[in-house]
């Protein structure tokens, strides 16, 4: 893989992590590696996996099926959004890739990791390696801990979106001794604690809960125009759900005086940029400022 670490100020550094493939960009393919490798040795022909409208990991799977030769199933939660395929970004381009669909409403949809609601797929689509939504396992963590490197020790803070909590875990478990790892969530709610806990085998980590901006998904005109500012001055785009959210969060906190003085930081740029064009359709439509 290429690594793509710039400077940006003389305290920030970022790490393009969506630069390493075309398609399947950023944590997705670190996530993926190793479950791919897995499903071949096992000698799986398809992947089953859940997401949402827009979701990175969806796109993902989608591309990587194709492009090792696995047919993919993706669950998607929300029954409404069978007729609306062609007019979603994400979906459109995960069936290009020859994706299989089944839509669900939300409330099944939360069923998805009981034992029953995995056999009753079996029952419908035969043998599958299944991908847990997010793509986050320990073969996941393993190759997310391949993000940093020996020489990542000249960082004092190593910072990451959080969704599922597998990349801040890869992150933890690859860290050194005097670095403190940041995690930007973009949902609501406590339970990425316990997530993370299952998986990170270091305790020189922290979540910083106030710069999802109303919960996943949801937008506002600042970060909007944070996303475009950035992009403007640095020619570094970020997604509105994970990255953008990300470095609100971490120039907040730096004028706020929040990491030491003299310290260096290193963001992670997860990718998910796939998704900018969906977040753009749902802004066009409200007649709000859109991500350029």
């Amino acid at each position: 893989m290429i690594e793509n670490t710039f400077q940006i100020e003389n305290h920030l550094f970022i790490r393009l992590e969506y630069l390493n493939h075309p398609f399947v960009s950023g944590n997705k393919l670190r996530k993926l590696k190793y479950n791919l490798i897995e499903a071949k040795a096992s000698h799986y022909h398809s992947l089953l996996t859940f997401g949402g409208a827009y979701s990175n990991h969806i796109a993902a799977v989608a591309y990587s099926g194709k492009e090792h030769l696995f047919n993919t199933i993706g669950v998607i939660r929300g029954e409404e959004l069978e007729g609306l395929v062609e007019g979603n970004p994400t979906l459109s381009f995960a069936k290009a890739c020859g994706m299989q669909f089944k839509f669900m409403s939300r409330k099944d949809y939360r069923q998805k990791t009981e034992p029953w609601f995995v056999d009753q797929l079996h029952e419908e689509f035969g043998d599958f390696y299944l991908l847990p939504e997010g793509g986050t396992n320990g073969l996941a963590i393993k190759g997310c801990e391949e993000i940093l490197h020996t020489t990542d020790k000249q960082y004092d803070y190593i910072c990451c979106p959080v969704g599922t909590g597998g990349t801040i875990s890869g992150l933890i478990n690859s860290s050194h001794p005097h670095q403190k790892i940041i995690g930007f969530p973009a949902l609501k709610g406590d339970f990425l604690n316990q997530e993370i806990a299952k998986f990170a085998t270091r305790k020189n980590w922290e979540l910083v809960s106030d710069y999802h901006f109303g919960g996943y998904a949801k937008v506002t005109d600042t970060l909007v125009a944070f996303i475009n500012r950035f992009k403007q001055k640095y020619n570094v785009p970020l997604d509105p759900i994970y990255t953008g959210k990300m470095l609100f969060g971490i120039c907040d906190l730096y004028d706020k005086g929040y990491f030491s003085k003299g310290s260096r930081i290193l963001a992670i740029h997860t990718g998910g940029l796939q998704g900018i064009q969906g977040v753009n359709i749902k802004l066009e439509q409200q007649n709000r400022p859109l991500i350029v």
